[in-house]
């Protein structure tokens, strides 16, 4: 279980670390997600902060276990696929919300095997 429980951590790290770069720098094509759902470019920069500042607390608490920092980041990235899940039913795209329901069933997983 151990073992499952790293892996999952580590590929939601990597994940989440490119997404939170492409966003972060502002690419256009790490932008037109949350362009496509109305989203300001300095918010969507803001989340990829976050989601990149998330994925290193999980790298991190891979090597510390004992830290309560990786509770708080899949805490925090689950909050941000429900907003984002949120947010393409808003503008009825649900068609192209199979991301954020991957992720936040992968990242339910991973706060369950805690």
């Amino acid at each position: 279980m151990h073992l499952a429980h790293n892996i999952l951590i580590t590929v939601l790290a990597l994940i989440f670390l490119i997404a939170g770069v492409s966003k972060l720098g502002g690419s256009p094509k790490g932008l037109s997600g949350t362009r496509d759902l109305h989203v300001p470019d300095f918010l969507a920069r803001l989340v990829g902060l976050f989601e990149a500042v998330a994925s290193l607390l999980l790298i991190y608490s891979l090597r510390y276990p004992d830290t309560f920092l990786a509770w708080f980041a899949l805490s925090f990235l689950w909050c941000g696929m429900g907003v984002s899940i949120f947010l393409h039913s808003r503008q009825n795209k649900m068609s192209s919300a199979f991301p954020p329901f991957f992720l936040i069933t992968l990242l339910s997983i991973a706060l369950v095997i805690f």
